[in-house]
């Protein structure tokens, strides 16, 4: 076995651990924090032309002002649908027709549901860490087997320091994004 045999892929790490970054961004984007945001509609599809299609693919999504969202639908026939589709979501925002505009108020949140976002915010944080671990444990295995084959007891300590620091900072950045978030949501 070549010494290049024994390398570990520490961009396949970074890329992994980034990945579970992007998952909770994208999560905490569909979060609703009492303003105004696009984002609260990335996960809704609508039923339109024989498929699940989303919502951004169906129209024009704008923020005119801190409390609503409008969304201009290009084709007539689907303003029905698209608003089916924001009710029946689950995301607690009332769809108002205007022609081929659909408004979206965004009510005030409430101190309890405050305090649930942000449980909820802590629990999408958790599956993130949970993740970025997976991927250190994936790592650290990369090492054992590199040792089995051969690799110097100096090169295994040195890998697994740096996987070891990837996994701290990644997890430092999950912590640092949920304080972000929580703050986000308890700011009324």
């Amino acid at each position: 076995m070549s010494q290049d045999d024994l390398e570990i892929d520490l961009d396949a790490i970074q890329r992994r651990m980034d990945g579970a970054m992007h998952a909770l961004r994208t999560e905490f984007g569909s979060l609703r924090t009492g303003r105004a945001s696009a984002s609260i509609l990335e996960p809704i599809h609508v039923d339109a032309y024989g498929q699940q299609t989303p919502l951004n693919q169906l129209g024009t999504i704008n923020v005119p002002e801190p409390r609503m969202v409008v969304i201009n639908v290009w084709d007539k026939g689907m303003i029905s649908k698209v608003e089916r589709a924001i009710r029946d979501s689950g995301i607690g925002i009332n769809p108002v027709v205007d022609g081929p505009i659909i408004r979206l108020p965004i009510p005030e949140l409430n101190e309890e549901r405050r305090k649930e976002l942000s449980k909820v915010a802590a629990h999408y944080a958790e599956q993130a860490r949970v993740a970025i671990r997976n991927v250190r444990r994936d790592g650290m295995d990369q090492i054992k087997k590199a040792k089995s084959a051969g690799m110097a007891e100096d090169d295994q300590k040195m890998w697994s320091e740096e996987v070891q620091a990837l996994t701290d900072k990644a997890i430092a950045a999950v912590d640092k994004a949920l304080e972000e978030k929580q703050k986000e949501i308890m700011q009324v």
